[in-house]
This record gives structure tokens, sequence and C-alpha cells, in this order.
């Protein structure tokens, strides 16, 4: 996932901003780790530099 996507991704649920937390990356690219949300905390895994916004069980962090 290039870090520039950041700029237009929004969570989900609440629409709140997303930050990247724990992530192994390359130099323009997040390879693994997941995004959270600033407002309510949800949490999206980034695997294979695919973030996955469809998992139902994303929990606050």
């Amino acid at each position: 996932m290039n870090r520039k996507i950041l700029d237009i991704l929004a969570c989900p649920d609440c629409k709140g901003d997303l930050k990247i937390e724990s992530a192994e990356k390359d130099t323009t690219e997040i390879i693994n780790g997941r995004l959270i949300c600033e407002r309510c905390g949800l949490f999206f895994t980034i695997q294979d530099g695919v973030p996955n916004f469809l998992d139902a069980d994303s929990k606050t962090s």
C-alpha cells in the first residue's frame, strides 16, 4: 500500500482519519502492519500491501 493513499482513506465506521501503526515498510510502500482510526480506535490489518476493511472482527486497540 502506498503511503500517499492515506490522504484519501477514512475509517469505514466513523469516517475518521487513519494512521499507520507497527508497519513493515520499504521506502514508499507499507508491506504489513495496521491502520488505526484516530477517532473511534478501530484497527484494520495491512497484509502484503493490501488494507483489509472487510474484517467484521476489527476491534479497538
